[in-house]
């Protein structure tokens, strides 16, 4: 017979194999680095100008980041830091190179789908990276307790509070005392106020909002972590919410989000736990918009078709059953995305299975499935084994054929993202500005 002793022991051995892992692809230290990028790079994916004309501005202008030449000097080399700099003070042509930016605050794209193993930790993880190297700055927020997001950017070490729970801890203080102090008497109020919740949430509440923000070791992505004992997030969650029935659960990370300055970020991206529960309902509450991955077979279509239908149907629930309370919490019910998209993944060009997949999902989601899938090549797949994105995979290690292809499929599907983001954002700068 085996118990949880079993369970504890393996989770020990794994554990040892994760940091022999971490020592061979991060740093000495185990710290994650992220490695430089050649002109070759910067100038086919991310500047768009010509190599020979970049090097002339460099050459012409001292001034500007050098970067680091290899000892043969047959290539230089820069920091992103530098690419971002770069991008501030070049025009190619009378324009810039940084990228467009509509007013208000940050675009929110949630990830999810409650089918395991479809790509939305892989998603989110290339949508981030690319809109970092499109001179985007970035925040994730992983809500899966499994916390590979948080692992792929370089974090190992992360304290339960520092999770979304804490974010939902302290929005329950601040609820609290928000909806006692709406009573003029407040032992009239018939829910708990802050000072008579649980310790450790009061503690929690008492945490200001940058606190749950941790740098990455990309320079402009930073990320609120998760860990695996924020599984128990769920039924925390469930045990406040009985505790008090007024707090408008839902909307923690939206009020969260909002206190944030709106140049702060220019997107967010939510990489969501496969279930349907507390922590992607707030993802859901929280989004413009949701990107829905999906795998290339039958099943993933039928979970593809489910997840759909019970969202919907929790939605519609929440909608009816917290109009009011939502109300009074400054949410608005029922809740409406900018756009909604299905986005093929793992992907097989010759795959006839595939292929015909492709075709289903076009014929029943039509313009709301992506045009471009995410195809699944050795550099996709080598991408979870090194915990490095193909953003991150140094080309020098393949061939550049095999690394230049995967990195093509991942921009042509960031190209439509970046469209049907900025798109939304677009609309909602204009809804703004009529409304002013």
């Amino acid at each position: 017979m085996r118990n949880h002793t079993d369970l504890l022991t393996l989770n020990e051995r794994s554990l040892a194999q994760q940091a022999a892992v971490r020592r061979a692809t991060f740093s000495p230290g185990e710290v994650k680095e992220l490695r430089p990028f050649s002109i070759w790079e910067i100038s086919q994916f991310m500047l768009g100008v010509p190599a020979d004309t970049l090097r002339k501005k460099l050459a012409d202008d001292p001034s500007l980041p050098q970067g680091t030449v290899e000892e043969d000097g047959r290539q230089r080399w820069f920091t992103l830091s530098e690419i971002n700099e770069l991008r501030r003070r070049l025009r190619f042509r009378g324009k810039s190179l940084l990228p467009r930016r509509p007013r208000g605050r940050a675009m929110r794209v949630a990830v999810s789908n409650f089918k395991g193993g479809v790509g939305k930790t892989v998603v989110a993880q290339h949508l981030a990276h690319a809109a970092a190297l499109d001179g985007y700055r970035v925040l994730c927020v992983d809500f899966d307790p499994q916390a590979t997001l948080t692992h792929s950017m370089g974090l190992v070490e992360v304290k339960e509070w520092q999770t979304v729970w804490g974010i939902m801890c302290r929005d329950l203080c601040r609820e609290a005392d928000r909806i006692t102090a709406t009573y003029d008497d407040p032992d009239d109020c018939p829910h708990p106020s802050a000072d008579e919740l649980p310790e450790d949430v009061q503690s929690i509440g008492a945490q200001r909002v940058q606190d749950f923000i941790q740098p990455t070791c990309w320079p402009t992505i930073d990320i609120i972590p998760s860990c695996a004992n924020a599984a128990f997030v769920e039924f925390a969650s469930a045990q406040y919410r009985a505790l008090h029935k007024a707090w408008t659960f839902f909307g923690c990370v939206a009020r969260y989000l909002d206190e944030l300055a709106d140049d702060q970020y220019d997107l967010i991206i939510f990489d969501c736990p496969p279930a349907i529960g507390y922590q992607s309902l707030n993802a859901a509450f929280a989004a413009d918009i949701l990107y829905i991955p999906s795998g290339p077979g039958y099943w993933e279509y039928d979970s593809t078709t489910s997840y759909l239908g019970q969202l919907g149907d929790a939605m519609a629930d929440i909608s009816e059953g917290f109009a009011g309370l939502a109300e009074e919490a400054g949410l608005h019910l029922p809740k409406s995305f900018r756009d909604i998209r299905l986005l093929m993944t793992r992907y097989e060009a010759n795959n006839p299975l595939h292929a015909a997949m492709s075709d289903a999902f076009a014929n029943v989601f039509g313009a709301d499935l992506c045009r471009h899938p995410i195809e699944m090549t050795r550099a996709v797949e080598q991408s979870g084994r090194f915990q490095m994105s193909v953003y991150e995979q140094d080309y020098r290690q393949m061939t550049r054929e095999t690394w230049k292809r995967a990195r093509q499929s991942f921009d042509r599907a960031y190209e439509e993202f970046k469209d049907t983001v900025l798109s939304a954002w677009t609309e909602s700068d204009v809804a703004k500005g009529d409304a002013a």
